[in-house]
C-alpha cells in the first residue's frame, strides 16, 4: 500500500534546532490550544462559543510571546496544524485540530504557511522552541463509522487504508489498536499503521514537516492506539524529541513503553497529584507510594509532567481553593521530567469536562499580575537557575525528585539543591512545624536557607546536623541555599 512520495512532499526548508533528549529535559513547556490563545486583532473581549472556531491564530501567538516568556517558559506546544474536517458536527467544529482530513495541507483557520514559519522563527530568535502536536492513529469524519466517504481523506483516500469499523473495548489491547476512537456521530477512521506503506508515508511526512517549519519537538496523540513498533521508525524519521500520550494511570506499563518512545506524558503522576491535592481529606500515602513505585519502573526524568490539559477537567473545577492550586502547580513544576502548563492554569481557569476546559485565554486580559502567573514565574526561575548554576549539566535533570518527608497532609521533595514542601490542607489549614533532617534534605550544618516563595524571602538556618524546622500550612514552601542564589534574580540576588 505504498503512496507516491514525489507528489506529496512538502519541499525543502530550513533546518530544525535538533534539540537532544537531554536538552528537552531542561525545558519548560507552555501548552497552547491555538484557536483559544490569542487572536490576530488582539481582542480581549471577543466572545468564544466553546464548540466553534473562536479566531486564535499563529499571529496572535507571536504577538503574545512576551506573556509566555515572562513566566519563564522556554518552549510552546501548539495544536495539530493540518487541515481538519470543515463544518459543524454534533460536537462542534474541529477547532482543536484532532480531526484531520488532509495531512499535506495546513489548517488555514490558524494562519498561513508563512505565519507558522514566522512563529517558529520568532521563538528561535528568543532562544525558545516549537513543539507541534501530531496525530497518526486516525483521520476525522463527520458521520457514522459504516458510512465514511473515504475520498474526502488525503492521502489515505480509500477503505483499504483503514481497519474495519468497530467500537473500542478498552480492556482489550488489540481492540485499542484496531478499533475506532469516536462514535457514530463523529467517527475517527482508524489507520492500518501496521502496513509498511502507511508507515513510509508518515515517516516521509514528518521528516518534511519538521524541516519545513523548523519544528523542535512533538507531542504525539493517541500513542497506545498504535502498534509499539511503529514509533521508533517514526521518531527516527522526525529527528526530534517526542512526548507521547499513553493515557493510562498504571505505572507498570510505562517501562516497556519507554523501550519504544522515551518521552511520555506522566499520566500516573497526573492522577496521583490531582486526587491528593484536590481533596483536603486525602492523605499523602498514594502520592508517596506512587512516586516510589514509578521510579522503579520508568525513567521519570524523560516524561512530561502536568496537572491539566485540553482533555481533562481543570484542577479548580474539582476544587476551586486557590491554595490547593498553588501547591499542585508548585509540586508539578518541581517534579521529575519536563514541566508542562496548559494555557489558563496561570489565570485559575476552572472549566470542566470537554469542551469546557478549552476557554479563550484572551478573556483574562493576559494578566501578568495574577497570583498564579507570578507563582509560575518564580518556580520556572528557580528551576532554570538551578540548571545554570550547575553549568547546564544534567545534575538537576538526572537528580530525581525524592520524597524526604511525609505525614498525613504534607510531602517534602528534594531535587538537586531545591527542597519543596507541599500541603493539601487548603485555605483552612492550621500552621505547624516539621523537621527536615540534614541527611535527607542535603543541607549542611549551620547553613542559611531562603524561603523563595511568598515574597518575603525569609532566611532560616540549619542546626549543627543540617536539620531545619519549617512552618507548613496553606501555601507551598520552596527552600534553597542562600549561597547558591547569586545571579538568580530571586530575593534581590
Amino acid at each position: 500500500m505504498k503512496l507516491s512520495p514525489t507528489s506529496l512532499l512538502w519541499g525543502a526548508a530550513s533546518l530544525t534546532q535538533a534539540l537532544s533528549a537531554a536538552d528537552w529535559q531542561k525545558q519548560s513547556i507552555y501548552q497552547i490550544l491555538t484557536d483559544r490563545f490569542a487572536r490576530t486583532d488582539g481582542s480581549t473581549s471577543e466572545q468564544c462559543a466553546i464548540t466553534s472556531y473562536c479566531g486564535g491564530t499563529y499571529r496572535g501567538v507571536i504577538n503574545h510571546l512576551d506573556y509566555i516568556q515572562g513566566m519563564g517558559f522556554t518552549a510552546i506546544w501548539i495544536s495539530p496544524i493540518v487541515k481538519n474536517l470543515e463544518g459543524d458536527t454534533p460536537y462542534g467544529t474541529a477547532y482543536h485540530g484532532y480531526w484531520a482530513q488532509d495531512i499535506y495541507s495546513l489548517n488555514d483557520h490558524f494562519g498561513s504557511e508563512q505565519d507558522l514559519k514566522d512563529l517558529s522563527a520568532a521563538l528561535h530568535s528568543r532562544g525558545m522552541y516549537l513543539m507541534v502536536d501530531v496525530v497518526t492513529n486516525h483521520m476525522g469524519y463527520n458521520g457514522c463509522g459504516n458510512c465514511v466517504n473515504y475520498g474526502q481523506l488525503k492521502p489515505f483516500d480509500n477503505s483499504g487504508y483503514y481497519h474495519p469499523f468497530c467500537e473500542i473495548n478498552y480492556n482489550d489491547d488489540n481492540s485499542v489498536r484496531t478499533c475506532w476512537e469516536g462514535d457514530n456521530k463523529v467517527s475517527l477512521p482508524d489507520l492500518r499503521t501496521e502496513d509498511s506503506g502507511i508507515r513510509n508515508t508518515f515517516n516521509e511526512w514528518i521528516r518534511d514537516l519538521v524541516s519545513k517549519y523548523s519544528i523542535d519537538g512533538m507531542r504525539i496523540d493517541s500513542v497506545k492506539h498504535v502498534e509499539k513498533d511503529f514509533w521508533p521508525g517514526f521518531l527516527q524519521a522526525a529527528g526530534i524529541y517526542g512526548i507521547g500520550e499513553v493515557l493510562d494511570g498504571n505505572p507498570a506499563i510505562y517501562g516497556d513503553w519507554q523501550n519504544y518512545m522515551k518521552g511520555l506524558m506522566n499520566y500516573p503522576l497526573f492522577y496521583w497529584v490531582q486526587q491528593t491535592f484536590s481533596n483536603p481529606s486525602a492523605t499523602m500515602d498514594s502520592l508517596v507510594n506512587g512516586i516510589n513505585t514509578l521510579k522503579g519502573q520508568a525513567d521519570t526524568t524523560a516524561m512530561g509532567v502536568f496537572i491539566e490539559n485540553h482533555d481533562q477537567k481543570r484542577f479548580p473545577n474539582i476544587n476551586n481553593d486557590m491554595t490547593l492550586a498553588k501547591n499542585a502547580i508548585a509540586f508539578t513544576l518541581l517534579s521529575d521530567g519536563i514541566p508542562i502548563l496548559y494555557q489558563g492554569q496561570e489565570q485559575h481557569y476552572a472549566g470542566g469536562d470537554t469542551p469546557n476546559q478549552r476557554e479563550a485565554l484572551w478573556s483574562s486580559g493576559y494578566n501578568t499580575n495574577a497570583e498564579l502567573y507570578q507563582l509560575v514565574k518564580t518556580l520556572n526561575q528557580i528551576r532554570s537557575h538551578t540548571l545554570s548554576a550547575r553549568n547546564n549539566d544534567s545534575y538537576y535533570v538526572k537528580y530525581q525528585a525524592m520524597p524526604i518527608y511525609s505525614d498525613t497532609h504534607v510531602i517534602a521533595m528534594r531535587k538537586g539543591d531545591v527542597v519543596g514542601v507541599f500541603s493539601n490542607m487548603g485555605s483552612n489549614a492550621n500552621t505547624y512545624t516539621i523537621n527536615l533532617w540534614g541527611n535527607k534534605s542535603g543541607f549542611g550544618a549551620n547553613q542559611q536557607i531562603v524561603q523563595v516563595l511568598g515574597g518575603n524571602c525569609n532566611v532560616l538556618q540549619t542546626d549543627d546536623l543540617g536539620g531545619l524546622n519549617v512552618n507548613v500550612g496553606r501555601d507551598p514552601v520552596v527552600l534553597y541555599p542562600v549561597s547558591a542564589l547569586q545571579g538568580s534574580g530571586l530575593c534581590g540576588r
